[in-house]
């Protein structure tokens, strides 16, 4: 896991997520382009049988299309611009924002702990703020919704706690 403070990334959505950005770029230049699973690893230093299971989660998520075979490879399902972060962290790792795998609204406290789950719901609501408008295209162009580029606009954002 990527440790971000109390944020963490698994390795599964950053390697997944490099790779949907490097076939977003194949996308640019062809749209039926066809990238081996082999050069998407090498291309963004992931161990390749890792990333192999995670291309697998990712077709049956229907984010990318496979081919097999000597011309095969791997190509986004749709355009970069319609598949967000989001999509890629839910094929691979489910729901945004999970409490002990459950969803914030079903995780019940007493006492006075009562109110955490309003927490841990509009922690998922910032979460779905970035992660749902930003797509594969923002990543790859470098050009960052103005709703996520308020928060690294914040000193804060990029200091540790």
């Amino acid at each position: 896991m990527v440790d971000n403070g109390a944020v963490h990334v698994s390795a599964r959505v950053d390697y997944g997520t490099r790779a949907m950005v490097e076939l977003a770029e194949s996308w640019s230049i062809d749209p039926a382009r066809l990238t081996k699973g082999d050069h998407l690893a090498r291309a963004q230093d992931v161990p390749a049988k890792f990333l192999e299971g995670i291309l697998r989660q990712l077709r049956q998520a229907g984010l990318v299309v496979s081919q097999r075979g000597a011309e095969g490879g791997y190509r986004l399902d749709k355009a970069p611009e319609e598949i967000t972060v989001a999509d890629v962290v839910r094929a691979l790792d489910g729901p945004l924002a999970a409490v002990r795998e459950m969803r914030p609204e079903d995780v019940d406290y007493s006492g006075s702990a009562a109110h955490l789950r309003e927490v841990w719901v509009a922690l998922r609501a910032a979460m779905r703020d970035v992660l749902e408008h930003t797509s594969l295209a923002d990543v790859r162009d470098g050009r960052l919704p103005d709703r996520a580029q308020a928060y690294l606009e914040d000193p804060q954002a990029w200091r540790r706690r």
